[in-house]
């Protein structure tokens, strides 16, 4: 076998694809989401999602049930991603894949949950993998385009790689759709690269 099917075959076998079964599936469709009461009822509570405590076993454990069923339910696979970074893990106790494995899936099932696509972008800029944060923020923004948040996180992303325009235009996006955090803004200001929309025009209409 050549060396390349070996590696997705090792890949394939690390991280199966979701496999849709009687209960679950696509968290926004309104048939497959007939058990999601059920499922957080039993396992996906607050003090779930608040990362204090498992409800039917470990915190990996029920977050992974969740995402077993649900795949792209959005806060689960946020909750995922916060255990994940809290632990320093890949993978966290209780759960099956890796963190990453559950966004993968996610997105392979729902090609077009911007969502997913979004929160992939925030843990991958949290690991510092910024060209990878840069692809899923771009491939979410290009599905939403009103997520001030994933503009955010592209700005931070390209304030790393000090791509000072492409921050700059992600920074006035995301302020212009409210985003309320001023971290961004102050990173641009520090390295004197921040302008002001209006600052903006008034030069080009020069």
């Amino acid at each position: 076998m050549p060396a390349y099917l070996m590696l997705l075959a090792a890949l394939a076998a690390d991280c199966p694809p979701f496999s849709k079964g009687s209960t679950g599936g696509d968290y926004y469709n309104g048939e497959d989401a007939k058990g999601l009461a059920v499922v957080e009822a039993f396992h996906f509570g607050p003090q779930v999602e608040a990362l204090l405590r498992g409800m039917s076993g470990t915190l990996g454990g029920d977050i992974a049930y969740t995402l077993e069923h649900f795949p792209n339910h959005p806060r689960a696979l946020a909750a995922m991603a916060r255990l994940g970074l809290r632990a320093k893990k890949v993978q966290v106790p209780g759960a099956h894949h890796t963190v990453e494995c559950y966004f993968t899936r996610a997105i392979a099932f729902v090609p077009s949950d911007g969502a997913a696509r979004a929160l992939f972008g925030a843990y991958l800029l949290s690991l510092k993998r910024d060209a990878d944060a840069i692809g899923q923020l771009r491939a979410a923004l290009d599905i939403q385009p009103g997520d001030a948040a994933a503009w955010y996180n592209l700005g931070l992303a390209h304030v790393r790689r000090k791509d000072w325009p492409a921050a700059l235009d992600a920074a006035h996006k995301a302020y212009g759709l409210g985003f309320p955090l001023p971290g961004l803004r102050q990173q641009l200001k520090a390295a004197r690269e921040w302008r002001e929309p209006d600052s903006l025009d008034a030069v080009v209409a020069h």
